[in-house]
């Protein structure tokens, strides 16, 4: 039996790591050299191994004693922070503030655990026994102490434990709830039951709940909509505030209300609001229910399979499916990017392992279609109360709709049908135009393609896949039915003109096929037409003037796909036909799986295809339409390439997004803190919300509202514009981010325009920002997923973060753990082909009005309560003023140098919040 008392606590501390004993005694520090032996070696506790594999620059050793795994064993389905002080906090010890007292905690966590695990009852140890003995054979270092406890028992199959699915409790249909009613919510009414749910009413938070309520009355005229567009500042108490008439709604109509987020972030906040409405757990979990994209959710199926090829090979993978294993019993959703899953696993296991890849699920044709968590939830969202989803769901359920009105009824692969989604509640509003250029957009890309060609012939490779081709789905099927076979065979070989495994390779020379002869000419199109071919981030180019060869390869492969997408419609007619013309006779599974085939057949051969081939067709007879702005591209990771095709994207997203989602509602509520734009002329404000909202595309007019912020910026906040910063100074840049956030004594968020800048900087300041105290974390350097850097910085008074400028959007730190913002330049927006074409349609003010928003939504992360203190930096001297109206208006905003604008910011966050420099500040 392994012991603990052997073990030697690692925490990583720039610029080495801090070492514990389990005797109790001083901890002490080592060189990365020290570090990187001992961490290689393996007999070290540590807490997220690829994480401080990361910070020490060296792979992490296949088996570790990490505390985090034991954690999601011994508590599955708790939330917790993937760090020493977050372990530390859930299991209610002291939290550690050094990196000294999180090495001593280790032992202590460990040994909390453990304890905690022996005080389960007999029958749960013994229950527990053929898990921890499968993670035994798998090498788990945990796995010799548990056994000490659950005790032995004989080696049966080689995936005991792992089938957790055999105690899942099926899901039950339930009658079709009926349409919703339209009974309207009076403001009173509304004012009344906020007053329920917050017990003191403000006047700005009543105010706003009788605006909401607008957007629940009944609808006059079909196709227009009761829209409210109401912008509330930070502080006003929204959530609450809608939450009041929404649920009145529902109450008084029944299932018919979406509320929708743009981040997983609100989409928690707004579940925890709920308990206001609802604080029973179980009636708020029958009322409530969360909808996330089917990506989201653990596939069964796929589990059983990578479980079962753990059999073969046990190791690293067999652990994490086995602490997978632990969640699924835990009582989850399924989730996987909810707050109880582990996801510091997916550092050992990539998550699309076990999640629904597109195109693969087989719906009632599934041993597991009884249990699955997909479903389960669809069937919940359609009888609740509320349903909480996200911007992305809500535009792919409506485009779905929008593209197969006249095609495709509902079937059990239906979500909830469209009756049953009349009045939206749109939260963050101000993303919608985002989310609707990316739902409405079309990819004709190599990795398209070379999905739809696996999807329709099965995997051609030796890669483990469990993608089955239509032959395989269907052949049982149609055995009976010689049309029917007769279009799969078309299909299936009509299929040989896309893109095939192990295109890339390709590229350069030897493609097969229209597919990989038109991506090779798109490749050498763009190459040569992009300024920087050799440039880090990803390439495009305008389509024209185009090369013979490459208009040779657009005709070809336009030809290709019509040849395939015939067959596919025949075939998906003669199951139509078959389910009719038997329906007296077929077996339910049997009609479920014909249904689910033609759906799958209908959707690709009506939406997908024809899509590409328009595309295709326009491009070659040149004739693009205005509404669109067409590209090819090459998309790339880290200077490596990963794709390649052709992109096309509304010049004005918001018009598919009002004919497809807003139109056919009944009511809507836009909400934000920054809808409107505040450059420009007053008069303009409320236009630059309607544009980018699709509300101006409405019959009817919109009721606006806004409301202030209730804050006292001119004493919570400070803007400063840096005058002095050189241009292209890497030096120059490390010092300046350094120095203020010792100034600040962290609590610090730096936000960049380029990933370069922020490597460069993030591995110049880490070393003294440490000497300091401060930890850093950063993205694209450690080894974890943007969700855990800021559940870590949050979590850390003291901690800084360096993201790009899209990871404002999901921070949401209140209080001290977030004082300070610093954007390392003006954040304007990319000059792609796009966005020249989105330009030149809404006027030169477009760039002002898109670096307006940005920085006004980077502000907004900064002050989140009444006693919050923060300053806001821009290290660009030539910041336009017009953008400054991006601030509140009492927000001082102050032009300074560097020295002068870090003398204020520790001022004014006060001296206890200060950390001295480890050493000069540089300067140019």
């Amino acid at each position: 039996m392994e012991s603990l008392s052997h073990l030697i606590a690692l925490v990583p501390a720039p610029p080495g790591a801090v070492i514990a004993r389990s005797d109790g005694g001083d901890a002490e520090r080592i060189d990365l050299r020290d570090a990187r032996a001992l961490f290689e070696g393996s007999d070290v506790l540590v807490a997220h191994s690829a994480f401080v594999a990361g910070r020490l620059g060296v792979r992490a050793p296949v088996m570790l004693f990490d505390v985090l795994e034991l954690f999601a064993f011994v508590r599955p389905g708790r939330p917790f922070v993937p760090s020493a002080l977050g372990l530390a906090r859930s299991l209610g010890l002291e939290p550690p503030q050094t990196p000294e007292e999180s090495a001593g905690a280790l032992h202590v966590i460990a040994r909390r655990l453990l304890q905690e695990a022996a005080d389960w009852p007999a029958e749960t140890l013994a229950s527990l026994a053929p898990l921890v003995g499968t993670l035994d054979r798998a090498g788990w270092r945990w796995a010799p102490l548990l056994k000490t406890l659950t005790g032995e028992v004989p080696h049966g199959s080689p995936i005991a434990g792992l089938e957790a699915w055999r105690g899942l409790a099926p899901w039950e249909d339930r009658a079709p709830a009926g349409q919703p009613g339209s009974l309207p919510v009076e403001p009173r009414e509304a004012r009344a039951r906020l007053a329920e749910m917050v017990g003191s009413l403000r006047p700005e938070q009543g105010a706003y709940a009788d605006a909401a309520a607008y957007a629940f009355g009944p609808r006059e005229q079909a196709g227009s909509p009761r829209v409210a567009l109401v912008e509330a500042g930070t502080g006003t108490g929204k959530t609450l505030g809608y939450l009041a008439p929404a649920s009145l709604w529902a109450e008084k109509n029944g299932p018919g209300l979406w509320i929708s987020t743009y981040t997983r972030n609100l989409q928690r906040q707004i579940v925890q609001e709920i308990a206001h409405l609802w604080p029973d757990p179980a009636e708020r979990a029958e009322k409530a229910v969360v909808r996330k994209g089917r990506e989201n959710y653990l596939c069964l199926l796929n589990f059983e399979d990578a479980a079962k090829r753990t059999a073969l090979a046990p190791g690293q993978l067999a652990v994490v499916l086995g602490l997978v294993a632990r969640w699924i019993s835990s009582h989850t959703d399924g989730d996987l990017s909810g707050m109880g899953f582990p996801a510091f696993l997916a550092a050992h296991m990539p998550l699309s392992t076990i999640t629904d890849r597109r195109g693969e699920c087989i719906y009632a044709a599934c041993p597991h279609y009884r249990i699955c968590f997909i479903e389960r939830a669809i069937r919940r969202a359609r009888h609740a109360n509320i349903v909480v989803a996200n911007h992305a769901l809500v535009i792919a359920q409506a485009a779905q709709d929008h593209a197969s009105r006249d095609w495709l009824g509902e079937d059990e692969t239906t979500d909830t049908p469209s009756e049953h989604r009349v009045r939206y509640v749109f939260d963050e509003g101000h993303h919608l135009f985002d989310a609707a250029d990316s739902g409405f957009s079309a990819h004709l890309s190599g990795r398209e393609m070379a999905e739809l060609r696996r999807w329709i012939r099965g995997p051609e490779s030796r890669a483990r896949s469990r993608m089955r081709g239509l032959e395989e789905r269907l052949n049982d099927l149609i055995a009976d039915d010689e049309a029917a076979q007769r279009a799969l065979e078309e299909a299936v070989q009509a299929a040989s003109a896309l893109a095939g495994e192990g295109w890339t390779t390709r590229l350069g020379s030897n493609p097969r096929g229209p597919g990989e002869i038109f991506l090779a000419a798109a490749y050498t199109h763009v190459r040569a037409r992009s300024q920087d071919a050799d440039a880090f981030y990803s390439l495009e180019a305008e389509p024209y003037p185009m090369s013979e060869n490459l208009l040779e390869a657009v005709r070809g492969l336009s030809r290709g796909l019509k040849r395939i997408a015939e067959p596919l419609t025949q075939l998906a007619r003669c199951l139509r036909k078959k389910m009719n013309d038997k329906t007296a006779t077929l077996e339910p599974y049997t009609k479920s799986r014909l249904d689910a085939a033609a759906r799958g057949l209908e959707r690709r051969a009506k939406t997908v295809l024809p899509a590409w081939i328009q595309m295709l067709d326009a491009l070659g007879q040149g004739e693009i339409p205005d509404e669109f702005a067409d590209w090819f591209a090459i998309s790339r990771e880290d200077g490596r390439d990963t794709d390649v095709g052709l992109e096309r994207h509304w010049i004005d997203p918001t018009t598919p997004l009002a004919a497809a989602v807003l139109e056919p509602a009944h009511g809507a509520l836009i909400t934000s803190a920054t809808l409107r734009d505040s450059g420009a002329d007053a008069d303009d404000h409320w236009a630059s919300a309607e544009i980018r909202t699709g509300v101006g595309h409405l019959p009817q007019p919109a009721r606006r509202a806004h409301f202030g912020s209730p804050f006292r910026y001119e004493d919570q906040a400070r803007v400063f514009v840096v005058k002095d910063m050189p241009r292209r100074n890497a030096d120059a840049l490390a010092a300046a981010y350094r120095e203020l956030f010792l100034a600040s004594g962290g609590g610090a968020l730096g936000l960049f325009t380029a990933v370069r800048a922020l490597r460069d900087t993030g591995n110049r300041i880490g070393g003294p920002l440490a000497e300091a105290g401060l930890t850093l974390y950063a993205q694209h350097i450690d080894r974890l997923d943007t969700g855990a850097l800021v559940d870590l910085f949050r979590a850390e008074e003291n901690a800084c973060l360096l993201g790009t400028d899209a990871l404002r959007d999901g921070v949401d730190v209140p209080g001290r753990s977030l004082r300070l913002v610093v954007f390392d330049k003006v954040p304007w927006p990319k000059p792609s082909i796009l966005h020249k074409a989105r330009r030149a349609k809404f006027g030169r003010g477009y760039d002002d009005l898109i670096t307006r928003f940005r920085l006004k939504q980077a502000f907004g992360r900064l002050i989140r309560g009444p006693e919050d203190k923060g300053c806001f930096v821009i290290l660009e001297g030539a910041t336009p003023s017009r953008l400054l109206a991006a601030f509140p208006e009492r927000a001082p905003v102050k032009r300074c140098g560097l020295a002068e604008a870090i003398g204020d910011i520790r001022e004014f966050l006060g001296s206890e919040t200060v950390t001295r420099s480890p050493s000069p500040l540089i300067t140019p």
